[in-house]
């Protein structure tokens, strides 16, 4: 028995969770992942495939049929039912109109009005699944209502009500706390008048840029968002598992643009697709590697009349990438979060310059008198120290100026940053160790 099976077995229907469900099931072959998958509850499905990764998403919608996905397609929420069915078009999208067609039309309804959106708008991350009561609905009538609802199944986590007027405009937002707090007899117009300003919500329109939904749910520490139109008409919201989602996948694009691979690439089982985006920044570091090959044929004889320096070479270029890699990492995720504001872009320089300058200084020493020692040559120390320090303070100059450049001229300041910075390292180290060697050395 493996453990998807004795999990489901030992745990009752409404305990199960998808992702642990989806956690075990990572954990199996091929074969046993075949046959286990068949066995997920039919409710759970589309929300077991939506928790693996993408890699795995066709394994399990193959093991079901279009009736069977619907149904539990019909399980989720609105922006959970827009993933799963533009999930499903880029593999099958004959399947995905099949199951389309066999949705309640308002479950199609929603998904089409989801899709309408562009990726980067908020509208194509909330729900439209919201619960709002009006100004003059008393609050007990509104607390049994939620209760029912919660019975029913029909009503998800909420801890925020929002209130709109009899137009349907969002005009108020109460936390549960202070709902439990507002007098029963009352309305909401009547609690809310006392102190009106407090329950002013912090919202987001359909069309905003998703960046900044995701900036305000950290600034104002929020757990969900109303999204409304452009005359203020409440069409859904957003809530904070979203966001997460949305930030862990914003790191990965992060991490993968500084070592020059694709996220969408890495996520297929596609061989040649994953090779051929590596492909392209391996062939652009090629370029730039011969670029400081050139650098060191400049100086051709100074090394060949001074061995040694094919030996330290190394050293100097890798010390530069390092304490640049150092630099452009922290600046490229204070860019991320917005630690660093449009007008700060001079005080970042002088903070990475002075600790690149500091620790040059520190390392130049140290390579200074092993290298004077090793090759019994005082004037060789020297000569690299003075390139460590060189090397170092334009790693740091360049390491943080790089990614404030890019991100001023509005691309992404992650992609193509490293092999850019590489570049300027290695030519600054070998031109300085080989130069100054030319200079003291012959």
């Amino acid at each position: 028995m493996d453990k998807l099976t004795q999990y489901l077995k030992t745990h009752p229907a409404d305990k199960l969770h998808p992702s642990e469900i989806a956690s075990l099931l990572k954990d199996l072959n091929e074969k046993n992942f075949d046959e286990a998958v068949k066995h997920i509850p039919k409710e759970l499905i589309a929300d077991v495939a939506l928790e693996l990764p993408d890699r795995y998403f066709d394994d399990v919608v193959d093991s079901f049929t279009s009736e069977e996905l619907a149904q539990s397609v019909a399980e989720l929420e609105s922006d959970d039912q827009t993933d799963f069915i533009q999930e499903l078009e880029e593999i099958d999208d004959s399947k995905a109109k099949e199951v389309f067609k066999k949705l309640h039309k308002d479950d199609q309804a929603d998904i089409l009005q989801l899709k309408q959106y562009d990726d980067d708008e908020a509208g194509a991350y909330m729900q439209v699944e919201v619960y709002a009561a009006r100004l003059d609905h008393k609050v007990e009538d509104i607390i049994k209502e939620f209760a029912e609802l919660k019975r029913k199944g029909e009503l998800e986590t909420v801890n925020y009500l929002f209130v709109t007027d009899e137009d349907n405009h969002l005009r108020y937002g109460v936390g549960l706390d202070d709902l439990l707090v507002f007098d029963f007899k009352k309305t909401l117009r009547e609690n809310i008048g006392e102190n009106p300003e407090k329950y002013k919500p912090v919202i987001g329109h359909d069309h905003d840029d998703i960046k900044e939904i995701v900036k305000k749910f950290q600034e104002y520490d929020l757990n969900s968002m109303p999204i409304v139109d452009e005359h203020g008409y409440l069409l859904g919201r957003i809530t904070s598992d979203d966001i997460y989602d949305l930030i862990s996948e914003h790191a990965t694009d992060q991490m993968y643009n500084l070592a020059g691979v694709n996220d969408d690439a890495e996520e297929d089982d596609d061989l040649i697709k994953a090779g051929k985006a590596r492909a392209v920044w391996l062939g652009i570091n090629l370029i730039t590697a011969i670029a400081a090959s050139l650098v060191i044929g400049m100086f051709e004889g100074t090394i060949q009349s001074y061995v040694a320096l094919a030996v330290l070479m190394p050293i100097v270029a890798s010390m530069g990438g390092n304490a640049g890699t150092q630099s452009l990492t922290v600046v490229v995720r204070q860019l991320a979060l917005g630690d660093i504001a449009k007008n700060d872009a001079y005080r970042t320089i002088k903070k990475e310059v002075i600790l690149s300058l500091a620790n040059g200084l520190l390392f130049a020493i140290i390579i200074g008198v092993i290298a004077a020692i090793w090759f019994d040559k005082g004037m060789l120390g020297v000569v690299i120290a003075l390139s460590m320090i060189i090397n170092l303070l334009s790693a740091g100059f360049f390491g943080s100026m790089i990614p404030l450049m890019l991100k001023k001229l509005n691309i992404d300041p992650a992609i193509g940053s490293t092999v850019i910075l590489t570049t300027i390292t290695d030519v600054v180290g070998f031109f300085s160790f080989l130069g100054l060697a030319s200079l003291i050395l012959l």
